[in-house]
């Protein structure tokens, strides 16, 4: 492993440190095929018959705890033609959940960048976790393919571009990960009174067996009892 690697590495570990939620990177990667490319630090996929390269992703943390990431896409598109790029930007709260997402391509000279993509802006929309994020992917996508779609673009890997945006947007909140808050300098809770078991009782002393003479033979009958 070489020192660009493992620079990246550190910086990716010490940026997730700071941060109450954070990217698993070798989840992401595996996802992806494998951080084998550009010395390890992206991963190359076909999808929908195109060739795309995703990038380790930058992460910042945010004030309040969570995370800001920022993935770099590239539609591969061969040696004699230069690759298109796509920035894929999403804030993430300290609770995991998603804040907002926009993206930008850039092909031929020519920008398309999506709003800023919030969720739950509707008047009675309270989705949260996953019906969050699936709504901010699905309304980002679809703004970003009507945009797209504007250009008059033909070409395959770049009219498919947009789903290589849901897949990447996908496969990092699968990667999303909430630290276990609990230090452990932290005291153990105490335990309830009420959760412990109840000593065993002890069991009553057995009755002891009195067994009664027979009769004496003699003048006089014999009654004692012996224990």
């Amino acid at each position: 492993m070489n020192l660009r690697i493992l620079s990246a590495l550190f910086l990716f570990s010490v940026v997730n440190g700071n941060a109450d939620v954070f990217i698993d990177g070798p989840a992401l990667g595996g996802s992806l095929g494998g951080w084998t490319k550009k010395g390890g630090n992206a991963a190359e996929y076909t999808l929908s018959g195109a060739e795309y390269r995703t990038y380790r992703p930058e992460i910042t943390p945010t004030p309040d705890g969570g995370i800001f990431v920022s993935i770099r896409i590239d539609h591969v598109r061969g040696w004699l033609s230069s690759d298109d790029h796509a920035m894929l930007e999403i804030t993430i709260d300290k609770a995991g959940e998603v804040v907002s997402a926009q993206s930008s391509i850039a092909i031929q000279g020519r920008s398309i960048t999506s709003d800023v993509i919030r969720g739950g802006t509707d008047a009675g929309n309270d989705a949260v976790g996953v019906d969050r994020a699936l709504e901010i992917g699905s309304t980002l996508v679809a703004d970003v393919s009507e945009k797209l779609l504007r250009e008059k673009i033909v070409e395959a890997g770049r009219v498919s571009f947009p789903s290589a945006l849901r897949h990447n947007y996908n496969l990092l909140y699968q990667a999303l990960r909430k630290k276990n808050l609990a230090t452990a300098g932290e005291e153990a809770p105490k335990a309830n009174p009420l959760d412990s078991p109840k000593p065993e009782e002890e069991a009553p002393p057995k009755a002891k067996v009195l067994k009664i003479k027979q009769y004496a033979s003699g003048d006089k009958p014999d009654l004692g009892a012996e224990e």
